[in-house]
C-alpha cells in the first residue's frame, strides 16, 4: 500500500471474474457514491460516524504493517472522510465503506483513484479490519470495485500496488487474476525504510472479457 495526497492507499487488490456484482447507478457518482451489494456486503460512501470504526479496525499492527500510518484518532478519520467526499466532488477519488451483513458502521474501505485527467487509468487498493480477512468480505468487495472502476467511471486500465514482502496481498492480486507487470524498486517508504513494490494490473478488455465467459457458465 503507498500513501498519496494525503489520503493512504491501502493494499491493493483485484478481482475476476463477476458473477451479478455490476453496480446499478442512478445518479452521477461525482455528486454521490452508488450503493454496491453482494452477497455479505455492502459498499456506501464513507460517513463521519464511521470514524470510530474505521480507527478500531485500520490501526493494528497487523493491518498497518505494509500501509502508510492512517489517522491515529478519531478526528483524524473525521477529516479523512470530509476529504474523500470533497475528492469524489472533484471528481479524482472514491473511497467505498466495506460494510458486512449485519452491520451498519465500516470495517474497512475500498478507494480508486485516477492516475491521468480522463480517469482511464486509474489506481485502487483496499484496507480491511484483520477480524475480517479470509471471510469473503475482499472478494466480494473487490469485484463490485472493479465493476465500478470499468462500467461505471469508464477505467481502461486498473493498477495496483504491493510491498514485495506483503505475501497475503500479493497471493489476493495473484489468485483473483491480476497481472504483475513489474517491481517498483524502492518505491514505498515505510518505518524509514524504503520497500520494494509488486505492479500488478488489469485491463479493461480482460475484465469484459472475464465477465462475457462467467455469464457463459450455467448457475
Amino acid at each position: 500500500m503507498a500513501t498519496h495526497a494525503g489520503y493512504t492507499l491501502p493494499e491493493p487488490a483485484m478481482a475476476m471474474p463477476i458473477a451479478s456484482t455490476t453496480p446499478t447507478v442512478s445518479a452521477d457518482w461525482k455528486v454521490s457514491l452508488p450503493v454496491l451489494r453482494a452477497k455479505g456486503v455492502t459498499l456506501r460512501e464513507l460517513r463521519t460516524s464511521d470514524a470510530i470504526s474505521l480507527l478500531t479496525f485500520l490501526t493494528t499492527e497487523e493491518v498497518t504493517r505494509f500501509i502508510s500510518p492512517p489517522p491515529s484518532t478519531v478526528e483524524g478519520f473525521e477529516r479523512f472522510i470530509q476529504w474523500t467526499q470533497r475528492e469524489r466532488a472533484a471528481g479524482r477519488y472514491a473511497c467505498f465503506a466495506v460494510v458486512p451483513d449485519g452491520g451498519d458502521t465500516a470495517v474497512g474501505l475500498f478507494q480508486v483513484r485516477q492516475l491521468d485527467p480522463s480517469f482511464g487509468t486509474a489506481e485502487w487498493g483496499f484496507a480491511l479490519g484483520s477480524a475480517f480477512w479470509g471471510s469473503g468480505l475482499f472478494v466480494a468487495g473487490a469485484e463490485l470495485v472493479l465493476a465500478f472502476a470499468f462500467e461505471v467511471v469508464g477505467a481502461h486500465r486498473v493498477e495496483a500496488r504491493a510491498a514485495v514482502q506483503n505475501g497475503r496481498g500479493n497471493s489476493a492480486l495473484r489468485k483473483i487474476g491480476a497481472v504483475q507487470e513489474g517491481i517498483l524498486r524502492k518505491s514505498f517508504l515505510r518505518g524509514g525504510v524504503y520497500l520494494d513494490q509488486a505492479l500488478w494490473a488489469i485491463l479493461e478488455q480482460d475484465w469484459y472479457r472475464s465477465k462475457a465467459v462467467w455469464g457463459s457458465k450455467p448457475s
